[in-house]
């Protein structure tokens, strides 16, 4: 007998508690959750109020939730429903805060000369779609996420293992913002607390954008290069020795660019191909331009295969750097490695790969669809290495809205009709794991 669509690959009893919790997710109820989720602000650092939230959604579903404070300000938010103890348990995770503010005093003129109306934490509902910060990514993947748990609870799953939902602060690619009280806010400090805190499974599927099963990501190095110069006046330029740092940073820079090209062309393999920015720049008083500074400071993020460990890139960069002053004799520029995360990798033929594979390819009604030359990281890399095997999948940019995407809009812009398809998605692996003996998930088993 030929399955109904979505749940081709089940034995009839998994199709029907699949199908059971399915009927649960609705357009309606998404869009009641990520508007909920949009509403409230979660700059990193400021995730409580939303942790406390979706505590409270979840708890109204059955779920047992709590609130999981890293200080005053900021927390995260977890859900169990619990199994029988003989199956694993399993992680669904999404972050929580956005990589924008969504204050003017913070944000312009960084983003652009105004907050647009994608980029305030106000959504606003069009048909399908719905825009307000951070509406796809984070969080219209954490709305998926508290909608996939808040089904299965719904529709009484017979569990062998736990179910948990996590949702971690400070999961973007931020150090703190100037108004924090502690300094490790991000890089994916509320996902590292969690799992210090107990919270752990035996496997995690993450939501974040893309739909595909990802089973390795970049990991980051950041670097702050140092480049000095002569500090004078615009008065004496012609008496005294000139040697502008800030001039001499903008050939760094120009250099830079053409070796982040060439090294993400030597490291491209596997699904990733990992890139390299300058990010920002510091140099000189701006109350007082008549003066040079004696010293630029750029910020450079540069990705990581999960082949390479921070001190590979550390040697590669500062080789670059060093050939780079051999080019311009008398440049002073030095480099110091401020931030190392490693890339991660899950084995594809794993279980929670192999059964997230198999739900996206009854989904499609087609073989899986690998997306290559990846250069974002997540708090993937956070559960990888900390032992816990895990997949990403989420949801891909919208495509079919009335109006030009870049990459604010595509962050901020989310539609109902993927984040149903990405639910169904996390439901279905969710479950059928969920209902299978420990041993049952080890490798060679069928899915």
């Amino acid at each position: 007998m030929t399955a109904p669509g979505g749940l081709t690959g089940l034995d009839e009893r998994r199709r029907d508690l699949v199908s059971g919790a399915w009927a649960h997710i609705t357009r309606e109820r998404l869009k009641e959750l990520v508007t909920g989720l949009v509403d409230i602000p979660s700059p990193t650092g400021d995730e409580r109020p939303l942790a406390e939230h979706i505590t409270a959604v979840l708890t109204a579903a059955g779920c047992h939730a709590r609130v999981q404070p890293l200080d005053d300000r900021q927390a995260n938010a977890w859900a169990r429903l619990d199994g029988d103890g003989t199956g694993p348990d399993v992680m669904l995770y999404a972050p929580i805060d956005t990589l924008t503010v969504g204050d003017p005093a913070e944000d312009v003129p960084w983003i652009g000369d105004e907050l647009r109306p994608d980029m305030r934490p106000e959504a606003i509902a069009d048909g399908d779609l719905v825009m307000g910060l951070g509406a796809s990514n984070p969080k219209g993947h954490a709305a998926c996420v508290m909608m996939a748990a808040e089904a299965i609870a719904r529709a009484e799953v017979p569990l062998t293992g736990d179910l948990i939902a996590a949702f971690g602060a400070g999961g973007m690619p931020t150090n703190a913002r100037p108004t924090g009280p502690r300094r490790n806010t991000g890089q994916g400090a509320g996902c590292s607390f969690l799992l210090e805190q107990g919270v752990w499974a035996d496997y995690a599927l993450i939501a974040k954008p893309g739909w595909t099963v990802s089973w390795e990501e970049v990991g980051l190095a950041w670097f702050e290069v140092t480049v000095r110069g002569t500090h004078t006046y615009v008065g004496s330029r012609h008496r005294l020795p000139y040697d502008n740092a800030i001039a001499a940073a903008g050939l760094v820079v120009r250099e830079l660019e053409d070796w982040f090209a060439a090294y993400a062309e030597r490291h491209t393999e596997g699904i990733v191909a990992p890139q390299g920015i300058v990010s920002s720049i510091r140099g000189g008083w701006p109350r007082m331009a008549a003066v040079t500074p004696a010293a630029c400071k750029l910020r450079v993020d540069l990705r990581l295969s999960p082949r390479m460990t921070p001190m590979e890139a550390k040697r590669e960069f500062f080789a670059a750097l060093e050939k780079i002053r051999a080019g311009h004799p008398g440049l002073d520029a030095r480099a110091e490695m401020i931030l190392a995360i490693p890339g991660t990798a899950s084995d594809p033929d794993g279980w929670v790969c192999r059964s997230a594979i198999a739900s996206w390819e009854a989904l499609e009604g087609r073989g899986h669809e690998v997306i290559r030359g990846n250069s974002g990281a997540t708090d993937a890399n956070i559960l990888r290495a900390r032992g816990v095997p895990t997949a990403r999948i989420g949801m891909p940019k919208v495509t079919d809205a009335p109006f030009d995407l870049d990459f604010s809009l595509g962050m901020n812009t989310v539609d109902l009709k993927e984040m149903e398809r990405l639910t169904r998605l996390l439901v279905r692996t969710a479950v059928d794991t969920l209902t299978r003996a420990r041993h049952e998930t080890t490798r060679g088993t069928d899915v």
